[in-house]
C-alpha cells in the first residue's frame, strides 16, 4: 500500500474577527503600543477607545494618531476610564507589576505585554490579585498566540516527526549599546533576557512545559544588565538550546528536531513577524509541507481576539497562555538571572 506523506496539522486558531468587540485603553503609548493599536483596529472587531501617559500630550499625540476618542494625562485617569473594558499594558518591564494591579484594582481586566513582570514573585502577586477580583489577566506573549505556533505544537503533539529530540532558538537584535536606554538601565529591568530571550524560552515552553536542568551563560554590560545569553535545559531526552543578544542581528530561528522530521520557523523571525511560515522537513532535506499565514500582517490581533473572547465568556485567563505556563517562563528567567548575575534594584 502506499505511504500517505506526512502532513502539518491544521490550525484551529478562530478568525480574530469572530471575536467579540472590546474597548481597549491603552496604559503607556511607546513603540509596542502603536503595534498593538494598529493591529485592533486593522484585525479585530475592537477599538482602541483611550490612551494613559504620564504625559498629556504623549497621550494626545496618541489618540489622534490611531483614532482614540479619549486621552489620559496619567495612568490612574485611565484605568478610572468609565468606556475602557480592558487595559493593556505597555510600559517598560520594570513597571508592569505595579500598572497592572493599578488596572485590576479599578476593576479592569489586564493584558501585560511580555515579560509580564520581572520576577515570579512579582507575577504571583499579580496573578492573585486578577483571581481575587474574578478578573481576566493575561500575558502579551503574542507569537504563542500564532496559527503558525498552533500548528508546530499540533503537529508534535500528533508524531508526525516522532520522538523529540532537539528544540533551539535564538533571538538577536542590534539594539546595544546605541539603542533604547531602557535595555541598558537595570532601574528599567533592561538587558536581552527580559525583552528578547523571553521569546525563545516561551517557545520552547510551548512546546515542551516546564525546562528542567536550565544552566545558562552570558555576558554583562557595565551597569549589570545581561547583553548576550545562553541558556540549555532539558524535559525528558529533549534538549533545548536558546540564545538571546542585544549586542547583534541573529537570523532568529526556530527548529523543533525529532527522530522522524524536523519542523522549522522560516521568514524574517520566528517570534516578531506574523508571516513566518511552518515547513515539515524529512531526515533527508525534503520539503514535505509548508503553511503560509493567512493574514501576515498585525500579528497581535490574535492576542487581541483571544483577550475578547476570554473576558465574553468569563475566563480569567487566556487559554494559548495560561498562568502556568506564565510561571513557568518566568521562573525559567528567574534561574537565569541567577545564574549570568543580573540582580535589578530593589531585589
Amino acid at each position: 500500500m502506499p505511504t500517505t506523506t506526512p502532513r502539518l496539522a491544521p490550525s484551529t486558531v478562530p478568525d480574530p474577527m469572530e471575536a467579540p468587540p472590546l474597548r481597549w485603553g491603552i496604559l503607556g503609548p511607546g513603540g509596542i503600543a502603536n503595534t498593538f493599536a494598529a493591529a485592533v483596529r486593522a484585525g479585530t472587531r475592537g477599538e482602541v477607545v483611550a490612551v494613559g501617559s504620564r504625559s498629556a500630550e504623549r497621550a494626545g499625540e496618541f489618540a489622534r494618531r490611531h483614532g482614540a476618542a479619549r486621552s489620559h494625562g496619567s495612568y490612574e485617569a485611565l484605568v478610572a476610564d468609565d468606556g475602557v473594558d480592558a487595559v493593556y499594558v505597555a510600559t517598560p518591564h520594570s513597571e508592569h507589576h505595579e500598572h497592572a494591579l493599578l488596572a485590576l484594582s479599578a476593576g479592569k481586566p489586564v493584558l501585560v505585554e511580555k515579560a509580564f513582570a520581572r520576577s515570579l514573585a512579582e507575577t504571583e502577586v499579580v496573578l492573585e490579585a486578577a483571581r481575587a477580583a474574578g478578573l481576566f489577566a493575561g500575558e502579551a506573549m503574542w507569537s504563542r498566540y500564532l496559527p503558525q505556533y498552533d500548528v508546530v505544537r499540533r503537529t508534535v503533539e500528533a508524531g508526525t516527526i516522532g520522538e523529540l529530540v532537539l528544540v533551539q532558538a535564538d533571538h538577536g537584535q542590534l539594539l546595544w549599546p546605541d539603542g533604547p536606554q531602557r535595555l541598558a538601565d537595570p532601574a528599567l529591568a533592561g538587558g536581552s533576557l527580559l525583552d528578547l530571550g523571553v521569546y525563545p524560552i516561551a517557545f520552547a515552553d510551548h512546546l515542551l512545559g516546564a525546562l528542567g536542568d536550565v544552566a545558562a551563560r552570558g555576558s554583562l554590560s557595565d551597569q549589570g544588565v545581561d547583553v548576550t545569553v545562553g541558556i540549555t535545559g532539558t524535559v525528558g531526552s529533549t534538549l533545548a538550546r536558546l540564545t538571546c543578544t542585544m549586542a547583534a542581528a541573529t537570523p532568529c530561528r526556530a527548529l523543533v528536531a525529532g527522530t522522524t522530521g524536523r519542523l522549522e520557523l522560516t521568514g524574517p523571525g520566528y517570534f516578531y513577524e506574523a508571516a513566518t511560515s511552518v515547513r515539515l522537513v524529512a531526515p533527508d532535506g525534503t520539503v514535505l509541507d509548508t503553511m503560509e499565514p493567512e493574514h501576515p500582517d498585525h500579528g497581535f490581533r490574535y492576542e487581541i481576539a483571544e483577550a475578547a473572547r476570554a473576558i465574553a465568556e468569563g475566563r480569567l485567563e487566556p487559554a494559548p497562555v495560561p498562568w502556568e505556563a506564565t510561571r513557568r517562563v518566568m521562573a525559567v528567567m528567574d534561574e537565569v538571572r541567577r545564574q549570568v548575575g543580573v540582580v535589578y534594584p530593589g531585589e
